[in-house]
């Protein structure tokens, strides 16, 4: 009784503006807590509850291995209508990473909700004051200027490091990059001088920057952005311009409804106040891409990492 009262508000919610909101729906995030993943996944639901369109959305934590343990369960959760995914370009870059059986493309694709730049930052005392500043020392000593990052290989974090290493004559291969289990653990790297900069999502770090606890040297956006007192990649003389993206997934073989009605729910986010409130605190952008075209960007988002990174040289095993 529960399930179906759940489905009828979020289809009446999405064909005929109701004011019922749907209720009993959780979202996993597979990373850990203080990740890109979580704090969206966070905003997202208390969006979703200020605006009336699904009350007491329960998201919970389920990391590992980039994603990919959350991924696993996902399809194991086959016809679940009430759970979703909150994933981006991260875990597509952790599916190639991990040659996953089931993955992507086994699940169902609901909407593609906002993208965001990635920001380079170092600790507030570092010696580095420019992006030119950084880039001098890291062509001295590639091995020994470490870059830090909270995704694995074919990862945002990981891409945009690399990317700027081939726009800066660097091989990436010679790149020290040392991956971290999330912003939180990323944080704790920078802070503690284990890694001389970071690459990470604007969201995970606008606190520290606007504190003042980090130094933001660029951002990899075509623009500036508001949050960040810094110049773009670009502007500082390198040629590259990255953006992550976040949307939601849910478990395989839902029923036509099911599907229908999780899919109300993301169209009325996308529409919402408090989501727009959302996007502009935290620099994101909606990037609104919903159903079928969303699971066709998926595959295209997996053939485009791989030859991503067949191109940098980077392996893509292990």
């Amino acid at each position: 009784m529960q399930r179906r009262a759940f489905l009828a508000g979020a289809l009446a919610l999405g064909l005929a503006g109701c004011a019922e909101p749907a209720d009993d729906l959780r979202i996993m995030v597979p990373n850990p807590p203080g990740s890109g993943y979580d704090i969206t996944a966070r905003v997202l639901a208390g969006a979703l509850d200020a605006d009336g369109i699904a009350r007491g959305v329960e998201v919970f934590n389920l990391p590992g291995a980039g994603g990919v343990v959350g991924l696993r369960r996902l399809a194991l959760e086959r016809g679940n209508g009430r759970l979703l995914m909150l994933m981006g370009l991260g875990l597509v870059g952790a599916e190639i990473a991990a040659a996953v059986p089931a993955g992507l493309r086994d699940i169902t694709a609901i909407a593609r909700l906002v993208q965001e730049p990635a920001v380079l930052v170092v600790r507030r005392d570092s010696a580095y004051r420019s992006l030119d500043d950084l880039i001098a020392a890291w062509r001295a000593d590639p091995a020994g200027v470490a870059a830090g990052g909270g995704s694995s290989v074919g990862g945002p974090d990981h891409l945009a490091t690399m990317l700027l290493a081939e726009a800066a004559g660097l091989a990436p291969a010679r790149v020290a990059y040392r991956r971290h289990d999330g912003g939180g653990d990323l944080l704790a790297a920078i802070l503690s001088r284990e890694v001389a900069f970071a690459m990470s999502g604007l969201s995970e770090y606008a606190d520290q920057i606007t504190s003042g606890t980090l130094r933001a040297l660029a951002v990899t956006s075509t623009q500036p952005v508001d949050q960040v007192p810094a110049p773009t990649v670009r502007g500082a003389g390198l040629d590259v311009v990255f953006n992550n993206w976040r949307g939601l997934v849910a478990p395989p073989g839902l029923t036509a409804a099911d599907a229908a009605a999780i899919r109300s729910i993301a169209t009325a986010l996308a529409g919402s106040a408090s989501w727009a409130a959302a996007r502009d605190r935290f620099g994101w952008t909606g990037a609104y891409l919903a159903g079928e075209p969303f699971a066709a960007f998926l595959a295209e988002e997996h053939d485009r990492v791989a030859r991503v990174l067949r191109r940098l040289g980077l392996t893509v095993a292990g």
